[in-house]
């Protein structure tokens, strides 16, 4: 600290012009400057005089500080004028004189006089040889200059860790502020840190020299002081604040009580008008009320009722307030920002006599039963009178018409899908395979379903499945997630297991990605362009398929691991000393593999075996290994030829007919299908 005094000294003296006394130098201090005179060619041309010609200690000698230095024994001559030995100036001299702030300065926040040597000394504020008068703008502690002067311990890195200091934060902060904006444009009764900062002495004035730590109760930022720290610039806003239900939290002396800084911060205050400001339109409602007034522990404590926020949301102001509005109405429009009281209260502005006015000034002419209608919940939610009997018809009518049109097109779908079974098939997949597809599919789809509920646990879908008995369904959630993941890596073995049969190693050689692959892709493309006519001939597997293997293969790898290395953290952690940061990156990876998987199989997958016109209404291979004759032939014709297999359907009341006939129908309907084969 005392070099960076030394080195603003030297840039104070190297850019400020030598200063003409107003008055002479005391004559001692004067045969100091026979050698502090600032020449070059002089042994020590360091010259403090310029600087104490205008301070307040202009006419003090100089061995009045430097008390070691006795001038009567100064060798001019020696290498040492001084001495072997030159004590350095200690803040006890400046209590010699400056007693009452002495007394007042035994802290400077959590710091203490006499138990950390890091505790700014005097002169770390006010300078050394150039202490001017705080009036004086050149002066370290000028109500423009003092910001400059807090950052020198507060951005000084040393510092500020081992101090746990918020580091640079407040500076920049307050540079930015409506406070800090308006101080360096010269408007000096803006606040600055001694504003906020400096407490009470006992005789009831601030000063600077008593800055106390948060947790002090009689420091000027203690919870239940901010008020009036606040108030010492903004009394009309302060005295509303006080009168309104929070207000009075403050005075009855509850911790849980919003203050000035809890809405509109700290160092960093900018205006409402600002879109950044927490107390703005855009963010008053969502980021400002709601951490409180949606918190489930302060509801209950004042017995107020949640759900207020989601029902606003709902609301045309909400609505339009999510749209970007900053004209449409807020909290702050109906309830005020600073004297807010409750609905009982007659002065309030949410009272039944006063709704009409407030109201009135984004409605003017409202009636008074428009204006008493409740604010909170939207019209389409509404569960009283008339809305709310109209509210559950609607719920009668949708979940009725819509059910049957899902039924209708079940319905439809179903036929369709029954009428595949009738067609000649061929066996695309043996039991064996088919039988690892479903424990694919449905261990994918449970880790799917499960792992995403915990990431997005507040959605509805979430909360239907899972969120039930107070925590218990979450709970059920885990479970069932790992042993999905546990049937996951089972069916990995067997694959695993499978490709070393003879149909297995067949399989993965018609899998491997070849040139001809690359031509396809080409192929393809140009007729989707329309640059061709005809598709590619594919053989066993198209490079779609192949493409979808290869990278069920590597998800199926990575999330295998990363879900083991999560499932057992504790485990790897103490076993082999794995450093938390490769967990971190096990879960993003394990997060975001998740959805590009989840994504290509509804894209990519869903796509080519229900989606696709040549296909719908799907693939039926998934279902027993067969699919239809046709579609196979359309989908593979360059694979392998494939025996063509077909059902016989068994009729209901069934007429005799050739062998060669196809089944006849009775009266002209279609008859009931009751069973059949396949050959």
């Amino acid at each position: 600290m005392q070099s960076l005094q030394t080195l603003t000294l030297l840039l104070w003296i190297s850019f400020v012009p030598a200063i003409q006394p107003n008055e002479p130098l005391s004559p001692r201090a004067q045969n100091c400057t026979d050698c502090h005179d600032g020449q070059a060619d002089t042994p020590t041309y360091v010259s403090p005089h310029r600087a104490l010609a205008e301070s307040v200690h202009a006419q003090l000698d100089c061995t009045d500080c430097h008390a070691s230095i006795n001038l009567d024994q100064i060798d001019a001559s020696s290498p040492r004028p001084h001495g072997d030995e030159v004590e350095s100036v200690e803040s006890d001299l400046c209590t010699e004189c400056h007693e009452d702030d002495a007394e007042s300065y035994q802290s400077h926040g959590r710091l203490k006089i006499g138990s950390d040597p890091d505790i700014p000394r005097c002169w770390d504020c006010h300078g050394t040889h150039d202490i001017l008068p705080s009036s004086e703008r050149r002066s370290h502690v000028h109500r423009v200059n003092l910001p400059s002067t807090c950052r020198a311990c507060h951005t000084d890195v040393d510092l500020v860790t081992k101090h746990d200091v918020l580091r640079d934060a407040p500076i920049k902060l307050y540079q930015n502020s409506v406070h800090g904006r308006a101080t360096s444009k010269g408007i000096y009764v803006a606040a600055i840190c001694s504003d906020c900062h400096a407490a009470k002495s006992d005789d009831g004035t601030r000063t600077s020299h008593r800055i106390l730590s948060a947790a002090d109760s009689g420091s000027s930022i203690f919870h239940f002081a901010i008020p009036e720290t606040c108030g010492q610039c903004h009394k009309s806003v302060t005295k509303d604040y006080l009168e309104g239900i929070h207000g009075e939290l403050v005075l009855r002396g509850a911790v849980d009580s919003p203050v000035c800084t809890t809405c509109h911060g700290e160092h960093g205050i900018i205006s409402p008008d600002d879109p950044g400001s927490p107390v703005s339109a855009a963010r008053l409602a969502e980021e400002t009320c709601a951490p409180c007034h949606e918190s489930a522990v302060l509801n209950e404590k004042y017995g107020v009722p949640s759900g207020k926020l989601r029902k606003y949301v709902d609301t045309y102001h909400g609505l339009k307030a999510k749209a970007g509005d900053v004209h449409v109405a807020n909290c702050s429009s109906c309830h005020g920002a600073h004297r807010i009281l409750p609905s009982t209260d007659p002065t309030s502005s949410i009272h039944v006599d006063q709704l009409r006015k407030t109201c009135g000034e984004c409605h003017p002419g409202i009636s008074a039963e428009l204006a008493s209608t409740s604010i909170h919940e939207a019209v389409a939610n509404g569960k009283m009178g008339w809305p709310g009997l109209i509210t559950n018809i609607y719920y009668w009518i949708i979940g009725i018409t819509i059910g049957l049109m899902s039924l209708h097109c079940l319905g439809d779908f179903v036929r369709h899908l029954r009428a595949l079974q009738t067609k000649p098939f061929v066996i695309r997949m043996n039991t064996s395979e088919t039988a690892q597809h479903w424990l694919l599919a449905s261990s994918f789809i449970i880790l799917v379903i499960s792992g995403f509920s915990l990431r997005f646990s507040e959605a509805w879908w979430v909360q239907f499945m899972f969120g039930w008995g107070g925590g218990e369904g979450f709970l059920i959630r885990g479970l069932i997630h790992r042993i999905a993941a546990v049937l996951f890596i089972v069916y990995c073995a067997w694959h695993f297991i499978y490709l070393f049969t003879s149909r297995g190693r067949q399989w993965l050689r018609d899998m491997l990605v070849t040139p001809r692959d690359v031509g396809q892709i080409r192929h393809n493309a140009l007729h989707f362009l329309g640059l061709r006519e005809s598709q590619p001939r594919f053989g066993r597997f198209s490079y779609m398929e192949k493409i979808e293997y290869w990278a069920l293969i590597w998800g199926a790898l990575l999330m295998s691991a990363t879900g083991i290395l999560l499932a057992l953290d504790n485990y790897f952690i103490n076993a082999f000393g794995l450093p938390k940061s490769v967990l971190d990156i096990a879960l993003v990876i394990h997060y975001y593999e998740a959805w590009l998987a989840t994504l290509a199989i509804f894209v990519w997958h869903g796509y080519s075996t229900v989606f696709s016109p040549h296909v719908y209404p799907m693939n039926t291979a998934w279902l027993r290994g067969r699919m239809a004759k046709d579609m196979y032939a359309h989908e593979h014709p360059d694979g392998p030829k494939l025996k063509a297999r077909t059902c016989t359907v068994r009729y209901e009341d069934e007429i005799e007919a050739d062998a060669t006939e196809k089944p006849a129908s009775k009266g002209g309907k279609p008859l009931n299908v009751s069973g059949g084969e396949c050959i």
